[in-house]
């Protein structure tokens, strides 16, 4: 094989490593969608999130690049960043309007984490910061590795360890008050 063959096949092997946006989508839809439940405790709003991040992630798709990440990951990124903005969004219409209407909601109903789960994990999980249950979603629900769910959030691999043992101990204490010995 002359260097010219090789040098217009690299572009071609490299092409072929990256998935269709279709093929990443169906892939990973649910764990985007499962992830988005996670972080808002809100089936509907977390449906609502994931179609916002697919439409984000299609009119991205040039930009991204497998050897930075897996489309998980990417998807992931994209996942928090439109969650990020519906809060603050949703922030600013409150302080607007002077209505605490959605916290009142979220207190009184019951928490839609995850079906399957006791309703004392539930309501544990629930107590739970924002920032809690988003790096206890990314590890330990969509079982990304350290250094993947690190860069997700955007912060060290060691303050994601950190966060998430603080998490798990934090989750374990209300889980311990909440069923009895």
């Amino acid at each position: 094989m002359s260097v010219l063959t090789t040098t217009i096949a690299a572009p071609r092997a490299r092409q072929a490593e990256r998935p269709s946006f279709a093929q990443a989508a169906e892939a990973h839809l649910d764990d985007v969608f499962a992830y988005l439940t996670y972080l808002t405790c809100d089936r509907g709003l977390a449906d609502d999130l994931t179609a916002a991040t697919f439409e984000r992630a299609l009119s991205l798709w040039r930009r991204f690049d497998p050897r930075r990440g897996s489309a998980k990951t990417w998807l992931c990124q994209i996942a928090r960043t439109t969650a990020l903005d519906h809060f603050r969004a949703e922030e600013r219409r409150r302080r607007r309007e002077g209505s605490y209407a959605a916290r009142e909601l979220r207190s009184g109903g019951e928490p839609a984490i995850s079906e399957g789960l006791s309703p004392e994990l539930e309501h544990a999980l629930a107590a739970l910061s924002a920032a809690e249950r988003e790096v206890i979603a990314l590890r330990v629900l969509l079982e990304l590795d350290g250094p993947t769910a690190a860069r997700v959030l955007g912060i060290s691999e060691t303050a994601c360890s950190t966060r998430l043992s603080r998490a798990l101990q934090r989750l374990e204490e209300r889980m311990r008050l909440a069923v009895p010995a």
